[in-house]
């Protein structure tokens, strides 16, 4: 199996809604957008599924040398850092953001690491997510550089949603990343989060706490495409789908009244794709025309 095939079957395999968006990228775009997700999902699987944080620290630090062997004259040994190795100089892939990333993996190592306010959550976020943003866009080309505040800007958004999405899951594995001034304002502890997940029921102050980080993440989306210049919509065509289906995700959640603390929420394979064509038509058309004016 050759790099970018590894790369492929990983994206493929893991149902994404990310992955739905790069099937509008020309070949070569798209081969390079696999190959930084299969990056983000090694790293994010070594956190996940070690459960031995030790041993996952120090596959952390492989990482980190994989990077750096892409940048500094090396030969990285694993296929997905393989395959990001013709694109790293094509599209001015910042080494410094893959590092990031693995930063913000290690995070999730620290035991019992805790978010005091978003201004700590936000770093982390950063890490995560929106390093991951400036290199999509990035990748997805850009005429102005205030693409790059979008992109970061998206980032932070989708990790929001992810994060309201995946509190039941996180909490199981022992994290919690709503600030803890927040729970505070709203009466919300830890052991009641862990109840609402026992019970499959939520109270009110719950759900409060939850309809403030909903609509925060909904700034942050607004946010975004306000910043988004219009003559490079169309190159970030793949990160605009992403975000309306993410949004949907969102949507969908505050319509059902946040059940997160009882079951994780999804959209079906044929809505996302329905919801990726619809997008890609609607910003065709805006394309012409502004091409047209």
């Amino acid at each position: 199996m050759s790099p970018e095939e590894y790369c492929q079957q990983r994206a493929a395999a893991s149902g994404s809604s990310f992955y739905h968006s790069f099937r509008f990228l020309e070949p070569t775009r798209r081969r390079a957008i696999i190959a930084l997700y299969a990056f983000c999902r090694e790293v994010d699987d070594v956190v996940d599924e070690c459960r031995d944080v030790g041993v996952a620290a120090a596959k952390l630090e492989w990482w980190r040398g994989e990077v750096a062997a892409l940048y500094h004259g090396g030969s990285p040994q694993h296929p997905v850092t393989r395959a990001l190795k013709p694109w790293v100089g094509e599209f001015d892939l910042k080494e410094e953001h893959f590092q990031a990333i693995i930063d913000g993996m290690a995070m999730d190592l620290e035991p019992g690491r805790r978010y005091q306010d978003f201004d700590e959550l936000r770093i982390y976020c950063h890490r995560a997510a929106g390093v991951v943003g400036l290199l999509a866009a990035a990748i997805f080309g850009y005429d102005n550089p205030r693409t790059l505040a979008y992109a970061e800007e998206l980032g932070l958004a989708l990790q929001l949603t992810n994060i309201l999405r995946d509190i039941r899951e996180d909490l199981l594995r022992g994290r919690l990343y709503l600030p803890l001034d927040e729970l505070q304002r709203y009466g919300v502890d830890e052991a009641g989060l862990q109840a609402a997940i026992e019970t499959g029921s939520s109270d009110s102050a719950i759900r409060t706490l939850l309809a403030f980080q909903a609509e925060r993440a909904e700034q942050h989306y607004r946010r975004a495409f306000e910043l988004l210049p219009e003559e490079d919509r169309y190159h970030q065509l793949s990160g605009v789908v992403m975000a309306d289906i993410y949004h949907a995700l969102l949507g969908r959640i505050i319509k059902r009244d946040y059940p997160v603390l009882r079951e994780r929420v999804k959209l079906s394979l044929p809505f996302k794709l329905w919801l990726a064509w619809s997008s890609v038509r609607r910003e065709r058309r805006r394309h012409k025309a502004l091409k047209r004016a």
